[in-house]
């Protein structure tokens, strides 16, 4: 009989070594699909110069971190080791900020862990980059966390007024053109309020990041490889947002983008056609290669020439002129206003 707690005791143990609590290498990884060192292998802090004025931003893939600033709080809060200033210059244009409200401070948070900074802090980040890649663009993803006030608007405007400029936002629920993105910041707005720019819920999104146990790493990536499958052929005039990161009590952050990434790396590295659209690729611990890998994925002028057959032929002087995809957000926002 008291051989019997020691047996489920011996069980239990194996078990948590297998979800990912024990047999974590703590040691700092660089792969080619997945990075916890402090610094990027390479940087690539201009790579949207090359893409036509004309496209639109829903049109272009690029590579985004999810919880960007979640660099504290241990392997459960940890989701990033690179700064702000590091992912954008690695080629990161998709950031996802939490922020906690306490009367009209917004720190940023992942969970319960604060990460020692503020969102005024990055706002600076972005100005300073834009300022430095006048051609690139930021999208931001901006929610309040840990904490329920359910009104962080006129903290927002205030910080924007005080560490950035207005004019350096886009002011508008369309997709904007690259041309009209560059030097921008677009926050995707998950708050109440007016707008400050595109909303969130506007993106087709897959997001499944509960991972209860890395047995369940296979469903995490069918939901990933499903949403990548589907962008190519999916509304060009709506941003594809395809999160690969996850996490739960048995399978921290780190632990699925050590697997994920992998998978997603061999993904993308076994595709012949990088004439495609993916859409955003929001990330966990990304790799310079991965990141380069997939900026690699952009339309080409042929392909977009057929597409877009009808926005080449506008009525000429016809400057009010709204081109199909337009139309169809515009269309798309007034049902899902």
């Amino acid at each position: 009989m008291m051989l019997r707690p020691v047996k489920m005791q011996s069980m239990v143990v194996k078990l948590m070594v297998f979800v990912g609590v024990a047999g974590l290498s703590y040691g700092a990884t660089q792969r080619p699909d997945y990075d916890d060192t402090p610094n990027p292998e390479f940087l690539n802090p201009s790579w949207m110069a090359s893409i036509p004025d004309d496209q639109l931003l829903s049109e272009v893939t690029m590579p985004g971190t999810h919880n960007t600033m979640a660099l504290y709080g241990g392997i459960y809060a940890e989701c990033q080791s690179w700064s702000l200033g590091s992912q954008l210059r690695a080629g990161v244009r998709f950031l996802d900020i939490r922020v906690r409200h306490v009367k009209g401070n917004l720190t940023l948070h992942h969970g319960v862990s604060y990460q020692r900074a503020h969102f005024g802090q990055v706002l600076e980040g972005v100005v300073d980059f834009l300022h430095e890649y006048p051609n690139e663009t930021v999208l931001m993803r901006l929610r309040e966390e840990f904490s329920e006030t359910g009104d962080i608007y006129g903290a927002v405007v205030d910080y924007i007024h005080r560490y950035a400029t207005w004019d350096v936002l886009w002011h508008s629920r369309l997709v904007p053109t690259m041309g009209e993105a560059r030097g921008k910041l677009i926050i995707l707005q998950e708050f109440s309020g007016p707008d400050l720019g595109m909303r969130y819920g506007s993106l087709d999104i897959a997001d499944d990041w509960k991972v209860p146990t890395l047995l369940h790493v296979e469903q995490k990536w069918q939901s990933v490889y499903d949403h990548l499958e589907a962008a190519p052929t999916g509304d060009m005039g709506q941003i594809f947002l395809t999160y690969s990161s996850g996490a739960g009590v048995f399978a921290y952050p780190r632990a699925i983008a050590q697997r994920v990434n992998t998978q997603l790396y061999n993904y993308l590295k076994a595709k012949t056609d990088l004439n495609q659209r993916l859409g955003i690729i929001c990330m966990d611990f990304p790799s310079a290669p991965m990141i380069q890998m997939i900026i690699n994925f952009q339309l080409k002028d042929e392909i977009k020439r057929g597409r877009d057959i009808n926005r080449d032929n506008r009525k000429a002087g016809s400057k009010y002129t709204i081109s199909p995809l337009r139309k169809k957000m515009i269309k798309y926002l007034a049902v899902n206003a």
